[in-house]
């Protein structure tokens, strides 16, 4: 009896995203299906020497990817959402969405302390212009510069530069490397809320490949991760936003559906704020609705994107786009 090819797997190949590939083929083995990883390049990982919004590439982390999953090189990806595009190439789709771990950012200090601890004009690192503009709305005495690099470049980044006092990363990569113990704040939300899809896992695949999306939905598809993240992604892509524009937000299911379920999650609150890269203006808002499928939890998000509009974001986000803006 001939066994099925394994399916190819492709990812960067960074610590963390390695991890992540590792989850996704042992859950795939636990339902016997083969893997074999094959490590991709992008171009993220390439031009290390600029700042994301210098770049101007909303596939900065995906587009060798896709390209090797569209000539036929992988059958599956697998990503880390808040760096997948809203809108995907046409022939590509996600076809499962881990369960998320904490969406937290996590300050790591040189002394050890809290964010509350740092001294004024303290420089704090971070390549996010939206972690920067939310850090300047709490404490516009902090100066934030600008840093490139994967989880463990970023912590020896602060080991050896003595005049940077914190950085900030997400709480779900340092635990999933390993590294929670460098953690000394996790931020609370009132201040740092999070990128959309922020600590959820991806896997995308050829539109119509049914043998390679249908065992990766079994082995390890979230459907209120999944219900989730589509609202705070269907916020950012209504509001035209990026992986790297000044816009948070997280949904939470607050009221589970009281039946067994795998469509209907139950009543969702979606959070969301748009801050200018200098931190002086921002807009915020939520809503909560019951959400039954992910049409509705589609239509959360742009409910909720309207509002924000209303109330002057996307003037926020207009003025990041001219040429004369500043920031980064």
């Amino acid at each position: 009896m001939t066994m099925p090819a394994p399916l190819r797997v492709g990812t960067r190949g960074s610590p963390l995203a390695l991890w992540q590939t590792t989850q996704v083929c042992d859950a795939l083995a636990r339902t016997g299906v083969a893997t074999e990883v094959v490590i991709i390049k992008t171009t993220g990982d390439v031009v290390t020497d600029l700042p994301f919004q210098q770049i101007n590439d909303p596939a900065l982390f995906t587009r060798q990817i896709d390209e090797a999953m569209l000539e036929g090189r992988i059958d599956l990806a697998v990503h880390s959402l808040k760096d997948l595009p809203t809108i995907l190439p046409a022939g590509i789709e996600v076809v499962a969405i881990g369960e998320r771990a904490d969406p937290r950012d996590a300050l790591i200090t040189r002394t050890g302390g809290g964010f509350e601890t740092l001294p004024r004009g303290a420089k704090v690192a971070t390549s996010s212009l939206r972690r920067r503009a939310q850090l300047l709305r709490a404490r516009p005495d902090l100066e934030v510069v600008e840093t490139r690099g994967n989880v463990d470049t970023r912590l020896k980044k602060l080991e050896r530069e003595p005049d940077v006092a914190a950085t900030l990363l997400a709480v779900a990569g340092l635990v999933r490397l390993g590294l929670e113990a460098r953690i000394c704040d996790r931020m609370p939300y009132g201040v740092v809320l999070p990128a959309p899809g922020q600590a959820a896992m991806a896997v995308t695949a050829r539109t119509g490949h049914a043998a390679a999306a249908q065992p990766v939905e079994r082995a390890m598809h979230d459907p209120v991760t999944a219900a989730c993240v589509t609202a705070e992604r269907a916020l950012l892509r209504a509001l035209d936003g990026g992986c790297e524009v000044p816009v948070a937000a997280l949904a939470e299911l607050v009221q589970p559906a009281s039946s067994v379920w795998r469509r209907s999650p139950g009543v969702l609150r979606l959070r969301a704020r748009v801050v200018s890269v200098d931190g002086t203006q921002c807009v915020e808002g939520q809503l909560a609705e019951p959400v039954g499928d992910l049409t509705h939890a589609t239509e959360l998000g742009q409910r909720l994107a309207a509002r924000l509009v209303a109330e002057g974001a996307a003037q926020i986000l207009e003025a990041l786009r001219s040429p004369s803006a500043e920031g980064g």
